[in-house]
């Protein structure tokens, strides 16, 4: 749910000027991981830093509160997204990619512990200027130095454009980038998420862009249907509903049709094949699902 209110135009949070909520709930599980689960799936020393010195002791005194088996599932949803995409960037770095777009940034962290220092990729992280304020006054409290290469590209939704946004911050259209796009398309129309994909399937070879979808309900075994429900609930009552959903079937075409030469797409078993096998935790993914379209 990571920075919905950056594309959500209808969501209350927008409307109001506040950040999303649902973006601290993320960066939650995602600081959760680094003291619940072992082995740890993404590695993130700035995971709890981030959420500010009194959540982060709170979250320290008592991480189990967030360890029912509810909360592993969507955890595990989580930390396997984050790494998903961040083992894409570093497969387009290493292919000569310098362009890292961060749609819906929320409270990444990922230009704040940038593993790819000295080789001249530049971080956009693109959200909600409301979104952007909150995060930007969390690091400095923090005491977390705003990195060299990362510049943030505040975009109200309501007034202007990804490309705007992304021209104004100083973005080159001529040259490949590789786009992360988590929990977002969920929450937009099904015309809205075309737009973003539409723009990167126009920029040169080499570019790509990794984001996660709700699949069509009848699509999901009775577990899933169920924990989605769950999270539909939690979604809509912090003001930001879940409005779309996609067969992928159909989607994979889709993004072929709009330009792209291949499409990778990532159903809960392969995730939890990668990334969760052989553990004793209960870390288990349930229903998170992603695809990685590249040009």
């Amino acid at each position: 749910m990571t920075g919905a209110t950056a594309f959500a135009d209808g969501s209350n949070a927008v409307r109001s000027g506040t950040p999303s909520r649902t973006a601290l709930w993320v960066a939650t599980q995602r600081a959760a991981h680094q003291l619940l689960d072992e082995p740890v799936v993404f590695h993130d020393p700035v995971a709890l830093p981030i959420l500010g010195a009194a959540a982060e002791a709170a979250l320290r005194r008592d991480p189990f509160r967030h360890n029912d088996p509810l909360n592993r599932s969507l955890r595990a949803a989580v930390v396997v997204r984050s790494r998903v995409v961040e083992d894409e960037v570093a497969r387009a770095v290493a292919a000569g990619v310098r362009q890292y777009v961060v749609l819906g940034a929320g409270l990444d962290t990922f230009a704040y512990r940038d593993g790819f220092a000295g080789t001249g990729l530049r971080v956009f992280e693109v959200d909600h200027p409301a979104t952007q304020q909150w995060k930007r006054q969390l690091l400095l409290e923090s005491g977390i130095p705003l990195p060299d290469g990362l510049t943030f590209a505040p975009v109200d939704f309501e007034h202007e454009t990804l490309v705007q946004g992304l021209a104004d911050a100083g973005f080159a259209t001529d040259r490949p980038a590789c786009f992360l796009w988590l929990g977002v398309t969920m929450y937009l129309t099904e015309a809205a998420v075309m737009e973003p994909l539409r723009f990167v399937a126009g920029l040169p070879r080499g570019s790509s862009i990794t984001f996660d979808y709700q699949p069509a309900e009848s699509l999901l075994n009775p577990i899933q249907r169920a924990t989605s429900a769950v999270i539909r609930q939690r979604a809509a009552a912090l003001g930001e509903p879940m409005i779309t959903s996609f067969d992928p079937a159909v989607l994979r075409e889709r993004l072929f049709a709009l330009g792209f030469g291949e499409v990778e797409n990532w159903e809960p078993e392969d995730l939890n094949r990668r990334y969760l096998s052989r553990r004793k935790d209960g870390l288990y993914n349930n229903g998170g699902r992603l695809i990685c379209a590249r040009v």
